[in-house]
């Protein structure tokens, strides 16, 4: 590697070392080789009479490598001094274009991906190039315990559930597409629908009935209109429940449109339950049947209940929750209670709400943004109307203040991003098919339904204000560990991202730091920038320092190679002094031109 720099920087500087190359080849080899033997003119290894002609000739290549160093310096230098102003400005303001134009794009990928370009290429690509060491390897035998638990720990804190708030898709979010001309659902949300759909509603004895095969291919379709012309085509075989729930989901344009088709799918639905019923315990085939019935009716039910409470008759969709909760207790997957204390609290019926809460809001079951705030709702309704923080600081906080703090602290662990949406301080959008407890789609989902509830408690919002942010001096940071809950999960953002439209600013917790390659860029964009504007303004002196600077800074570096070269070289026979042949090597000082006053 040595012997091929020396021919590519000595040879273009001299005519004869161009064409003595293969002599230089020789001296070269000669160097590497008694460099890797340890030969010198004074040792007594036994190939010394074999190496002596070589360790000669080593002084004289040695002698070679300084002169042509020496001219490259001084070449360098010249070249310098030619420059004129324009250069510099050219120089400076591509310099400060590229770095501009690089941050920009590090910002927009951190805004839309959360990391750095940069850094993402570099530990991805880089690093195993460079190499990286892989601490799996190292670390596999004694931690695949740990690693699998921490695993399915992330999975399930990372389970996206069916949101039991969703909108209607036709006479919903079609209707806020057709307004705004935005799609509220993202594909990966509605694929997740679709799933659901499939899920719930077929099973492997839909062959034997023609309508609910051809329902089993619409789930699966992705085109809206062939979904709607195939349950349609079922609808003219047979009375076919699911034909009519796709039919009200995604045809129906108004809320009454959507109820009347769910009334006769209600029909269709109850009348195959209860022939399944019957005959479920004949066969696996038959439970199965049984089960996929259960859940069509349920569902039925249940949109039912939402249909009466978009339409205001709330006690009527409450008293379906009820019996629907009664006749099917054990179908805790479409959280009806969720619907039932939304509505609840538009009847401001809070002793009805604490008892849902009180049967609900268990160690033993899951959280949910809904239940947590909605018990931090009832503690700070006892107190709200008179809690003031300049008292409060006053006197302290009395023993039901202390418990509703506390009840907002518990939700803001649980959910820290609802607090934003309920105050206000960001805006909403309409809530997505599918939530991720303790994420943004579920604050989304729950501030989208209880932000008027909020706001009819008097004093709430204002004590959520005061209050909310302490809870995260409460949370150890990093958040290794949780205060009240598990900590909080890293995966939110990801998915997230999935569930909700672009045009949406997601909020992330923890707050991101931003990266250095962003404050390098926007440092190094400044500085060039201000290189540029100061050569642009005042060129003549600006090149002037620059090739003062340029001059400089290799004098001195010609001076420490000179230093370091002539204590070794002392035994040579140059004819010139040290002070000759700096003066002979490098360019005569220019003075310094300022312009008049």
């Amino acid at each position: 590697m040595f012997l091929m720099l020396w021919l590519l920087y000595v040879s273009p500087f001299e005519a004869h070392v161009r064409s003595e190359w293969p002599c230089h080849f020789i001296r070269g080899l000669c160097f590497a080789t008694t460099e890797s033997l340890g030969c010198c003119h004074q040792c007594h290894h036994p190939f010394k009479i074999i190496f002596s002609p070589i360790c000669t000739i080593r002084k004289d290549l040695e002698v070679y490598i300084f002169a042509a160093f020496s001219l490259t310096l001084v070449k360098m230098s010249m070249f310098l001094n030619t420059l004129t102003p324009k250069f510099y400005v050219a120089l400076t303001g591509t310099s400060s274009l590229i770095s501009g134009l690089i941050l920009i794009f590090e910002w927009w990928y951190f805004r839309k991906y959360g990391t750095s370009f940069i850094e993402q290429v570099s530990v991805s690509h880089l690093r195993p190039l460079l190499g990286g060491v892989d601490n799996n390897s190292s670390n596999s035998s004694n931690s695949s315990n740990g690693d699998s638990d921490s695993n399915r720990q992330s999975v399930s804190e990372c389970k996206v559930w069916r949101n039991p708030l969703n909108l209607f898709r036709g006479a919903e979010y079609n209707r806020y597409t057709w307004v705004t001309g935005r799609e509220p659902l993202t594909y990966y949300d509605m694929n997740l629908s679709a799933q659901d759909h499939q899920t719930f509603f077929t099973c492997d004895s839909d062959h034997l009935r023609p309508a609910d095969a051809i329902m089993q291919k619409a789930w699966r379709e992705r085109n809206p209109q062939a979904r709607i012309s195939a349950a349609h085509e079922a609808l003219e075989i047979n009375e076919c429940a699911t034909a009519y729930i796709l039919l009200a989901e995604e045809e129906a344009t108004t809320i009454a449109e959507a109820e009347k088709l769910f009334k006769q799918a209600l029909k269709a639905g109850d009348g195959c339950y209860r022939r399944s019923q019957q005959l479920q315990h004949h066969g696996s085939q038959y439970e199965a049947q049984h089960r996929r019935d259960t859940n069509v009716l349920v569902y039925i039910k249940r949109r039912l209940a939402m249909c009466a409470r978009r339409l205001g008759r709330t006690r009527e969709a409450v008293k379906m929750m009820r019996d629907l909760m009664k006749e099917f207790p054990l179908l805790s997957m479409f959280n009806i209670h969720e619907n039932l204390l939304e509505a609840l609290l538009e009847l401001q019926a809070y002793a009805d709400v604490q008892a849902v809460l009180a049967k609900y809001d268990d160690i033993s079951l899951p959280k949910s943004a809904t239940i947590c705030y909605t018990a931090a709702l009832l503690k700070a309704r006892a107190v709200s109307d008179k809690f003031s923080p300049e008292a409060a600081s006053r006197r302290g906080l009395s023993t039901a203040e202390m418990n509703a703090v506390e009840a907002i602290h518990r939700a803001v662990e649980f959910n820290p991003h609802v607090p934003k949406y309920l105050l206000e301080m960001k805006s909403l959008i309409l809530p997505p098919e599918h939530i991720l407890k303790r994420g943004d789609s579920e604050a989304i989902a729950y501030a989208f339904f209880h932000l008027a509830h909020w706001k009819r408690v008097e004093g709430a919002l204002n004590l959520l204000h005061c209050t909310w942010e302490g809870t995260f001096r409460m949370i150890p940071y990093p958040l290794e560990k949780g205060h009240l809950f598990y900590p909080y999960p890293i995966c939110t953002e990801t998915a997230d991202r999935e569930l909700l439209p672009s045009f949406h600013e997601v909020s992330v917790y923890p707050k991101k730091e931003l990266p250095f390659f962003i404050l390098f860029t926007a440092g190094l964009c400044s500085f060039t920038a201000m290189l540029a504007l100061l050569t642009h303004q005042f060129p003549e002196l600006m090149g002037v320092f620059a090739k003062a600077s340029s001059g400089t800074g290799i004098a001195r570096v010609f001076s420490c190679v000179l230093k370091m070269n002539w204590k070794s070289h002392r035994h040579l026979n140059l004819n010139i002094s040290k002070t000759e042949l700096i003066t002979l090597l490098l360019p005569p000082p220019q003075p310094l031109l300022l312009p008049y006053s």
